[in-house]
C-alpha cells in the first residue's frame, strides 16, 4: 500500500483535524462531541444527557469546568436502579441439587 504524497509537514495535517469550539464528553461511555453555543456557561451532551459547566479561554475556544452535579447524580441513581432492578430477580433463586 503505497502512501500519499500530500506534501504536508506532520503539524499541518494535524492542524485540519483539530475542532475549534467543541469539547469532548467526559463519560466514558460516551465521549461524543458537544458543540456549544457561544458564551454558554453550561452545556449537555445530547447522547447520554450529562451535563457540564463551561469556561471560555477565548471567545471561540470552550473547556469543560465540571459537572453539574445535580443532573449527573439524577442519571446515575436512574441508571443504577436500572441495573438493580435487573439483577434482584436472580439473587433470590438458590442453585442445588
Amino acid at each position: 500500500m503505497p502512501l500519499e504524497n500530500t506534501k504536508q509537514s506532520a503539524a499541518e495535517a494535524l492542524r485540519q483535524t483539530r475542532t475549534f469550539g467543541k469539547v469532548r464528553c467526559h463519560n466514558p461511555s460516551c465521549m461524543g462531541r458537544i458543540q456549544p453555543e457561544p458564551g454558554a456557561r453550561l452545556v449537555k451532551c445530547p447522547t447520554c444527557g450529562m451535563e457540564y459547566r463551561l469556561y471560555w479561554v477565548s471567545p471561540t475556544l470552550p473547556r469543560i469546568r465540571g459537572p453539574v452535579w445535580d443532573v449527573n447524580r439524577e442519571i446515575a441513581e436512574k441508571t443504577f436502579a436500572e441495573k438493580q432492578a435487573v439483577t434482584k430477580p436472580t439473587a433470590g433463586k438458590m442453585k442445588g441439587k
